[in-house]
């Protein structure tokens, strides 16, 4: 199992799954209408380290951040 939290403006509670790599991540959360929207544009971290690949693997323990992009001033 793994934990996804979602940061920011997301606004949903975090959840866990059965999950090999970040694309079967991705394919769960593209079924939520409110999560599809967030899924190009956020960046993605596993264990607080942040990752470019959804062919990135996973292993039970690990914790997926989603971070969507901010605005500063």
């Amino acid at each position: 199992m793994v934990t996804i939290e979602f940061l920011g403006p997301i606004q949903k509670a975090a959840i866990t799954m059965e999950a090999a790599s970040l694309r079967d991540v991705a394919e769960v959360l593209k079924q939520d209408s409110e999560l599809a929207q967030w899924i190009e544009s956020c960046a993605v971290a596993v264990n607080d380290t942040l990752v470019g690949s959804l062919d990135t693997p996973l292993k039970s323990g690990d914790k997926v951040s989603l971070l969507p992009p901010v605005c500063g001033g």
